[in-house]
Parts: C-alpha cells; structure tokens; sequence
C-alpha cells in the first residue's frame, strides 16, 4: 500500500541481489526523498544553477551585514582599520562557505548533492502531515530540499566561529583602535544579525528561495539610485572617480546577479544574453535627469531641517 502525505515514504531497510525489504511509512532520512512510488531514494544529482544562486545570495546576507556594520560604527575614525576589518570580514565568510561545502555531502569536495525544489511546501514539511483516521498523526516532517535548508545554518555557524577565532585578535592588532570608543562593536553586533540571520532562513527560507531575484534588483535599483542623488552626479563625467565606479560596478554585479537568477535557465549562453540589461537603469537615470532635477532632492529636503 501507497503511503499517505506527499513527503512520507518507506525507508530500504534490506537489499541484496533479488530482495528488497522496506520498513513502514515515515519520513525519510536525512539526504533522501521519497519518489513517485512513495519510496525513500537517496539525493546523488547536482544542484541547479537557480541553487547556487540562492546559496550565494545566503551567503552575501552576513557579509553584507559585517560591513554594514564595520562602516556604521567605525565612524570614519579610522579608513585603514575599516577596510583591514571588512578584508577579514570577507576572509572569514569566504573560509566559513569552503569549509561548508568541504563538509557537506559528498565530504571532501566543493560539491553537494542535492534533492532539488518541485514545490514552496518542499520547505515546510512539518504542515504536511497527514492523519490518515483524522485521529493519528503520521509525523514525516524532513528535509525534502536537502541540503539547501541546512547547509545555510551550518555556514551561519562556521562565519560565527571564525570571526570569533580572527576578527577580536585584528582589531587588537589594528593600531587606530585606541581612538575609537569602543573597537569590538561591530563583533558585538554580529552575535545580534546571527541570530536574526538564522531566524529568517528557518522560518522564511522557502519565501526567499523563489523571491530572491526580485529582492536582490529592487533593493539594487533602489540603492544606487539613492547613491546617484546624494552623490550628486548628474553626467557620466562625475562617475570617473575610483570610489565611484567601484560602488557602481558592485550594483551592476548585484543586476546580473539578480537578472541570471530571475531567468532560472541552466544554459550559460542564455543567461549571459540578459547581461546587456545591467547598464540600461544607469542610462535610464542620465536620460531623465534634466527632467528630474535630481540635485533639487538635496537642497529641498535641507529645507526641512
């Protein structure tokens, strides 16, 4: 007999070369999801691209967040000391993604295995389980998008470890230290955005599994238009700076990003084809300032205050 639910499964508890004994219905192992005969297999295929995209978009959360904060409370002090900081920042979250995968399964190399993602409800397995008399509950709550759940918080885990083995020896090391008020509190922050972090994956890990490309171009947009204004640049002649086209050329990386991943297509020579759209809001802006005015934001809003 079938089993009930769309994620329990029956375990292969025996094998040899002409019997296989399988166990009761329940949920699978780690590692594994049932198949369209409701029997547990285990996951041996690639991720897709889409995966590794959403994966790296987990792993920028805490890099981004370490720089946020390093630039918040450094407060301009110190310019050498911010940017030895951020180095670190990224060293740490760059370690913490290789000893991730080293880990993972298969362990020893930077590949994984993965079940992949057919449906949102892969991720809330635990809302799935049925009762097949309406009195008893048949509990089958697993991993079915193995290892995209999990992978995320163990690699929350290691960025925590190794900021606390590194970050606390560099900032002693660092000698403008002595002028800030307080040196560690940008590591002092971090034990706050973890937990956050963490939250966040366990509970909304699914929602931002399918709605990370459009978070990723809005919050890019949003953010260099922001930057374009209050850097006052109005003609492709202000952008000839060092600091500028840096800031620029990361928005238009976060635009690809964001653009391959919306394509959710596997084959490189498509997603390269949507590349030709990263400069086109850049232009847009240059297009419409002489309508817009973006200068008269800045003297307007001093107005206020």
């Amino acid at each position: 007999m079938a089993c009930f639910g769309l994620y329990c499964g029956k375990t292969l508890l025996f094998k040899n070369s002409s019997t296989e004994i399988y166990g009761e219905c329940g949920a699978c192992p780690r590692g594994q999801r049932t198949n369209e005969e409701k029997y547990c297999q285990p996951c041996t295929e690639s991720p897709e691209l889409y995966d590794w995209l959403y994966l790296g978009f987990m792993a920028m959360l805490p890099l981004v967040s370490h720089w946020f904060c390093i630039e918040w409370y450094s407060r301009k002090r110190c310019a050498s000391g911010v940017l030895f900081q951020q180095v670190s920042a990224l060293f740490e979250c760059g370690v913490a993604a290789v000893v991730t995968l080293l880990v993972s399964n298969p362990p020893g190399t930077l590949s994984i295995y993965s079940c992949g993602v057919l449906m949102l409800s892969d991720w809330y397995t635990m809302l799935y389980n049925p009762s097949p008399d309406y009195i008893t509950t048949l509990h089958c709550t697993q991993e079915a998008v193995y290892p995209l759940y999990t992978i995320v918080l163990v690699y929350y885990a290691f960025c925590l470890m190794f900021m606390m083995l590194l970050r606390p020896f560099l900032v002693k090391k660092i000698q403008c230290s002595r002028y800030m008020l307080n040196p560690f509190e940008s590591i002092y922050a971090a034990l706050y955005f973890f937990p956050v972090l963490t939250m966040v994956q366990a509970v909304t890990g699914g929602l931002l599994y399918y709605a990370f490309p459009y978070i990723i171009l809005v919050a890019s947009l949003a953010n260099l238009a922001v930057y374009l204004v209050f850097a006052k640049i109005e003609i492709y002649s202000d952008l000839i700076r060092k600091d500028r086209l840096l800031v620029l050329f990361s928005h238009w990386f976060l635009h690809g990003y964001g653009l391959i991943a919306l394509s959710r297509e596997d084959q490189l020579e498509q997603n390269l084809s949507f590349l030709i759209l990263v400069p086109f809001p850049l232009l847009f802006y240059f297009f419409t300032t002489k309508f817009t005015k973006p200068s008269r934001i800045i003297s307007e809003g001093a107005k206020w205050y």
